[in-house]
Order: structure tokens, then C-alpha cells, then sequence
């Protein structure tokens, strides 16, 4: 019997317990021996999931890396702006790397990441999940096909859906850059590498436009309290707390997004939540200051052009597309591919069912399973072909990231800094 890919987790919170999960339905693939976790419950938890011993639990990091390497390999879920010292730290020692996106807030930062990876000689996957759907690759099969001739350009559209956009980046962990990154980098940064996936090339260069509108103290209902629990009209709200978190509970759903405001899933502990802690509070009574819609536009070396829209008031849906070609076009709603020929006139739907929506509830379409499939596969046969969200992958998006945020700070056009 193959040897099970072993593996460490930093970080048990809702991607690092849905990542881990693998494991569990892919016993002989892959195997957790060890969590780090700050918050006990969490802890506890994920370590009764696995059957870990006391001794194979840590409340940090550092405390499991300083016995030096314990497993095959590292899924590095913790904050994004956590992210970048426990990678340096794990390449050192030789394992094996899955980084949740985004890799690193900052350029250097990025490129540190990249560079101790490629010195250590080690696998790194980043949690680009879009790469790895079904639809993502019956598209991707497509166009290197030449199906619609050459891309010529790509509309692209993220629905983040109100209340996503109220959960993580109003009243969430996402809300404020100082404290995250911004909203294009911590949310949409799956958006600009999945473009750069399918078009084949990262863009050359970027301008952008977004602010935040609607989640401001300027819009604040008449009478509205600073918590939904005491709000007198909060009946006619489209973000009441109560009744979007009561709602799920009742349902008996103890999945994303409730897993991230409870420990413990009764009535009691979610009235408890929403009295004290940051997810009952008004939506425009927050701290928050990341933008809640973005427009990019971008050029690429071909020729091509891409514009891609992220807003938050949306109902939450599966991320669509257009894409031109000098043969035809093809129109996606991350299920159904449309496929359009010029020369014969025929249109041609293909369903791609993937498993699941593409919220991180869903497994996103089935890249939450794709990607550590590949993963796990590449650790075993020790092939970094296998995955394609590699270090300079990766690096190439977020350097197109962060200069589409210079874009949209500046309000200038601002050329892609390539790495040589």
C-alpha cells in the first residue's frame, strides 16, 4: 500500500478544517498527525476529528516547527497577514506547502515567500481553489483548443452577494486594510490569477476604480441601534444579523459562514455573539474601510483585454463570464458553458456539475477538493507539475493585484511588475 502523504495543520479554522477534511474522505492518500491552533475549542475539536493525542496539538506554530519535521507536509491556513513567517519557517525545514491565499500581503513579502520555497527545494500550492473546479478546467480544455480562435477579450463578474460582503468584509476579519489587506487582494485576488489562468498570460498592465459607497455611517437608518439585537427596525433591514445567523441555526446549518462566529452552535452562545462580539453589529456602525465594488481593466502582452467587477450587492451567485474570440465566444455562470461558433452559427452548452456552489460552504464548485487532491498528489509523487498554482504562478497574480490597488489608489495606469 502507498505511502499516506502526512500532514501538519497551522491554523484550524474553517479553511484549515475544510482542507484537512481531504484526509478524511481520502484515508489512504493523505493523513493529519498534528494541528496548531491558538483557540482551544477549535483545537479540541479538530483534534478529536483526526484522533490526535494531546502531544500532536500546539497552540502555536513555532511550538510543533521547533521539533523540527513531524510530517510531509504543511497546510499554512492562519490569518492572511500571518502567513508569511510560518512559510519561511516550513520551507526551511523541508516540508511541503499549502498556502492559503493570498501568500502575502506585500511584494517583498511575496517574493520572500517564493524565493525560501525554491532555496528549499520544496512543493508550494497556493489556495487558488478556482484553478481546480471542473468548470475551470472543462473551460481551460476549451480554449487551448482553439474552439473560439483567439481570446480577444473577457468580461468577468464576481457576485460576492450582500451578506457575504456584510459577514466578512463589513463586520469581518476582511473589513479593514491595517488589520487585513485590501478587498482586492483578500477577495478577488482568486479572480485576477484565474484570469491570467485562462487567458494564459498575466496582464501587462492594470487601471482600476472602486470605493466604498453603501456600508457608511452616512447611510444609517433613522433610529437604527448599534447592535442588531437592540435595533428597533431591524425588521426592514437587509442585514439584520438575527435573522441571517438565527435563520441558519434553526436550519441546523453549522457550516461557513456560522462556524465563524460560534464555537458552540445553540441559541444562547449565537444571542451571546451578537450582544458582544463583531458579527452583531450594525453594518453601518462598523470600523470597516474596504471597498464594497471594483472595477479592474486590464491589457495583456498578446493584445487581449480583460475587465473584471466585484460587488457586493448582489444575491449570492456563482462568479460569470464572458469570453470573446476571433471564432466565437463562450458565456459561464461557473456551472453551464455556453459555446457560441461564428462559422457555423451553432451554439453548444456543455454542463461541467461541479460539486457543490462556489461559496466556501460549497468547496467552491470543487476546488476546495481539487486543489488538495493535486496537492497531495504532487507531495507523493514528488512532481510540482502537478499543481498548477505554483510559487511564480502565484507570484505573477499577486503582483497583478497589488498593482491594480496602486491603480485604483493613484488613479493611474500602472504597468505589471514582472518578475525576470
Amino acid at each position: 500500500m502507498p505511502h499516506a502523504t502526512t500532514l501538519l495543520v497551522v491554523g484550524a479554522g474553517d479553511r484549515g478544517t475544510g482542507h484537512a477534511r481531504y484526509a478524511l474522505r481520502h484515508p489512504d492518500r493523505a493523513r493529519v498527525v498534528a494541528v496548531a491552533e491558538p483557540l482551544p475549542v477549535r483545537r479540541e475539536r479538530f483534534a478529536a476529528e483526526h484522533g490526535l493525542v494531546a502531544d500532536a496539538t500546539a497552540a502555536d506554530w513555532r511550538q510543533i516547527a521547533a521539533r523540527g519535521r513531524i510530517a510531509d507536509a504543511v497546510l499554512l491556513c492562519t490569518l492572511d497577514r500571518d502567513h508569511l513567517e510560518p512559510a519561511l519557517a516550513f520551507a526551511a525545514q523541508g516540508y511541503h506547502i499549502m498556502l492559503e491565499k493570498p501568500m502575502a500581503l506585500d511584494e517583498a513579502s511575496c517574493r520572500a515567500v517564493v524565493d525560501a520555497v525554491e532555496k528549499a527545494g520544496v512543493i508550494l500550492a497556493v489556495g487558488h481553489v478556482l484553478r481546480y473546479t471542473p468548470y475551470t478546467r472543462t473551460l481551460k480544455g476549451i480554449l487551448d483548443a482553439g474552439r473560439i480562435g483567439d481570446v480577444v477579450s473577457v468580461q468577468h463578474l464576481e457576485p460576492v452577494g450582500h451578506w457575504h460582503q456584510a459577514h466578512s468584509f463589513v463586520r469581518g476579519n476582511g473589513r479593514r486594510t491595517d488589520e487585513a489587506t485590501s478587498m482586492l487582494m483578500a477577495k478577488s485576488c482568486h479572480d485576477l490569477d484565474w484570469l491570467q489562468y485562462i487567458v494564459g498570460e498575466p496582464p501587462a498592465r492594470v487601471s482600476s476604480f472602486g470605493r466604498l459607497t453603501h456600508f457608511t455611517p452616512a447611510n444609517r437608518p433613522p433610529d437604527a441601534a448599534d447592535r442588531c439585537v437592540e435595533c428597533p427596525v431591524r425588521g426592514g433591514c437587509a442585514f439584520d444579523a438575527v435573522r441571517f445567523y438565527g435563520d441558519r441555526l434553526a436550519a441546523g446549518d453549522t457550516g461557513w459562514p456560522l462556524s465563524v462566529v460560534l464555537d458552540e452552535f445553540t441559541g444562547p452562545a449565537l444571542d451571546d455573539a451578537l450582544r458582544t462580539g463583531p458579527y452583531g453589529r450594525c453594518v453601518y456602525a462598523c470600523d470597516n474601510d474596504v471597498v464594497d465594488h471594483q472595477v479592474v481593466a486590464m491589457e495583456f502582452a498578446g493584445g487581449a483585454t480583460a475587465t473584471f467587477t466585484m460587488t457586493g450587492f448582489t444575491e449570492m451567485a456563482n462568479r460569470r463570464t464572458q469570453i470573446f474570440g476571433t471564432r466565437g465566444e463562450i458565456r459561464g455562470d461557473g456551472r453551464t458553458l455556453r459555446i457560441h461558433d461564428f462559422r457555423t452559427g451553432l451554439t453548444e452548452e456543455v454542463d461541467t456539475s461541479p460539486a457543490g456552489d462556489m461559496s466556501a460552504g460549497g468547496g467552491h464548485g470543487g476546488g476546495d477538493e481539487g486543489l488538495m487532491g493535486a496537492f497531495v498528489a504532487a507531495v507523493a509523487a514528488e512532481d510540482p507539475s502537478l499543481v498548477s498554482s505554483g510559487p511564480r504562478e502565484s507570484l505573477l497574480s499577486h503582483l497583478s493585484v497589488l498593482a491594480a490597488e496602486r491603480a485604483r489608489e493613484t488613479g493611474t495606469v500602472v504597468e505589471v511588475a514582472l518578475p525576470s
